[in-house]
């Protein structure tokens, strides 16, 4: 019977993890980016928010 390849078997799982990691990154940017989302549009005459208000949250 053929011995099994961890290192393989644990590689793969590294790059799927690395691969939905870059995902939700990319999804999180998406989210964040006011031109990525057509449906959120804001006119720029619309003064009840702050322009170009700094985000507050941390990215981990």
């Amino acid at each position: 019977m053929a011995k099994p390849n961890y290192a393989f078997e644990k590689r793969q799982k590294e790059l799927a993890k690395k691969q939905k990691k870059q995902e939700k990154l990319e999804q999180r940017k998406a989210g964040h980016d006011p031109d990525a989302n057509p449906e959120s549009e804001i006119s720029p005459d619309d003064s009840t928010e702050s322009p170009a208000a700094p985000n507050t949250q941390a990215e981990s």
